[in-house]
């Protein structure tokens, strides 16, 4: 068996495993092929996607609120975040670029799925949160203010610091 053949095999039952870890806490999944776990949105939960440099904002909004929620990261420059099923995307987001809220059936690539550009991973497992799913108004809540602080980085860029500012490490 080649290396390749063995990794496939490890793989699949590693996708295998975190479909049935997803089952077994009530996040609706299907497992598409040998690489794909797709969770269904609706029901159990939907699913905000946002551009990773928002995402990273909202965690940073997140953490200072003292909380920690699960969030997954793409291979294409997107974050998403589980949230309680049923909430409308708000108003401040529904024109943003790369802003979607997946809701009634739709279904979003789950970790660790592959895609030609690489892999879907956790940033913040839902395992640290018991796979509570997190209430929508919190993470719509977050995501509205790192849109916001996003328009005030463009239009107030602030200083750079001179690169002799810039610590660098010695030996």
């Amino acid at each position: 068996m080649s290396g390749w053949d063995s990794y496939r095999t490890v793989y699949c039952a590693e996708l295998r495993a975190a479909a049935r870890e997803f089952d077994d806490h009530g996040w609706p999944v299907v497992v598409q092929g040998d690489d794909t776990v797709l969770l269904i949105t609706g029901a159990a939960l939907d699913v905000l996607e946002v551009p990773a440099a928002d995402g990273k904002r909202m965690c940073v909004i997140l953490r200072d609120a003292g909380a920690v929620v699960p969030v997954a990261a793409t291979p294409t420059g997107s974050w998403w975040y589980p949230i309680t099923s049923g909430a409308a995307l708000p108003t401040e987001l529904r024109d943003v670029d790369g802003v979607r809220l997946h809701t009634a059936g739709a279904t979003v690539l789950a970790p660790p799925s592959t895609v030609p550009d690489g892999w879907v991973h956790w940033r913040v497992s839902p395992a640290l949160t018991g796979y509570r799913v997190p209430p929508a108004d919190l993470i719509l809540s977050a995501a509205v203010d790192s849109v916001r602080r996003r328009a005030d980085l463009d239009r107030n860029p602030g200083a750079q610091r001179p690169a002799e500012m810039v610590a660098m490490g010695g030996r």
